[in-house]
C-alpha cells in the first residue's frame, strides 16, 4: 500500500484537491463583492454539512484506517494506543494554532456582506489591520488543514475528495472575513480579493512543505500516525469552528440539519461508492 502513496500522479491529484480547497477563500471574497446580503441560512446549512462530512469521515474511515495501519506495524494493542495518541496530538496541534491567534483577529469571526455598505469604514486603518491580521491568521490555520487534506487524498482519492469539498465550504466564510474589513478600509475590491486569495494559498503550500519535510522519515508507521492526527484535526475544526459558525449564521436547527445531512450523504457514499 505504502509505495503507492508516492506515485507522482496521485501526489499531483492530491495537491490539486488541496489547492482547490485552499483557494475557495476566493469564492467567499467573490460572494462578498457580488451579493447584496449574506445568505445566512445557506451558509448555516453548508457549514453544518461540512462539519458532518468531516466528523463522520474522521470516526468511520480515517481513525479505523489509521488504527489498521499502525496495528499491522506495531501489533494490535500498541497500534491502537498509538492511534489514540496520534488522534489527540492532532487536536492539540490545531488547538495550539488556534490559541496563538488573538481573539479579535480570529479568522472565524463572522462578517456579513451587508456591512460593506458602511461608508464610514472607508480608509479606516483599524479595519485594514483587522482584515490583514485575519488573512495572516487564516494562513496559519490553513497549514495543518492543507496537510490534512493532502494526506487524506494521498491515502485514498475517494476519501480525499469529500474532505477537500468540506474544507472548501469551510473556507468560503473565511474569504468573507478577510474581504469585508479590507474592502471597508481601502475601498479596493482588488486588494481585498488578493489578500483573500493569498491566504488560501497557505493551504497547498502547507501541504507540500509538510509533505517534503516528512517524506525522508515516511514509512507505514509514520503515515499511520499522521493519518490518525488528520482525524483529530478535522474533528477539532468541526466542533470548534464550523458548528459554532453555522449556528451563528442561521437558526440553530439549520446547522443540525446540515450536520446530519452531511453525515448521511457520506454514509451513503461509503456504502455505494467507496
Amino acid at each position: 500500500m505504502f509505495t503507492e502513496v508516492f506515485d507522482t500522479h496521485e501526489v499531483l491529484i492530491a495537491f490539486a484537491l488541496t489547492l482547490f480547497a485552499g483557494l475557495s477563500t476566493g469564492i467567499g471574497s467573490a460572494i462578498a463583492f457580488f451579493a447584496k446580503r449574506t445568505n445566512t441560512k445557506f451558509l448555516s446549512v453548508a457549514l453544518g454539512f461540512s462539519a458532518g462530512v468531516m466528523i463522520y469521515l474522521s470516526f468511520v474511515e480515517i481513525f479505523p484506517n489509521a488504527r489498521e495501519i499502525l496495528s499491522e506495524e506495531m501489533g494490535l494493542h500498541a497500534g491502537y494506543l498509538v492511534t489514540i495518541i496520534a488522534f489527540f496530538s492532532g487536536i492539540i496541534l490545531i488547538a495550539v494554532v488556534d490559541r496563538l491567534v488573538p481573539a479579535f483577529e480570529n479568522p472565524h469571526e463572522l462578517k456579513r456582506v451587508e456591512r460593506m455598505s458602511d461608508s464610514e469604514a472607508i480608509k479606516n486603518r483599524k479595519l485594514y489591520r483587522m482584515g490583514l491580521m485575519s488573512a495572516v491568521a487564516i494562513a496559519i490555520h490553513n497549514f495543518p488543514e492543507g496537510l490534512a487534506t493532502f494526506l487524506a487524498a494521498l491515502h485514498d482519492l475517494k476519501l480525499g475528495l469529500p474532505i477537500a469539498i468540506a474544507i472548501a465550504i469551510h473556507n468560503i466564510p473565511e474569504g468573507i472575513a478577510i474581504s469585508v474589513p479590507i474592502y471597508h478600509a481601502t475601498g479596493s475590491r482588488r486588494k481585498a480579493f488578493l489578500y483573500s486569495f493569498l491566504s488560501g494559498l497557505a493551504e497547498p503550500v502547507g501541504a507540500m512543505v509538510g509533505f517534503f519535510i516528512l517524506m525522508p522519515f515516511m514509512n507505514e508507521a509514520v503515515f499511520g500516525f499522521l493519518f490518525a492526527s488528520v482525524a483529530g484535526i478535522m474533528v477539532f475544526i468541526s466542533i470548534d469552528n464550523l458548528l459554532p459558525a453555522a449556528r451563528e449564521y442561521g437558526e440553530p436547527h439549520l446547522s443540525l440539519y446540515g450536520l446530519t445531512t452531511g453525515m448521511a450523504v457520506m454514509a451513503i457514499s461509503l456504502v455505494f461508492f467507496l
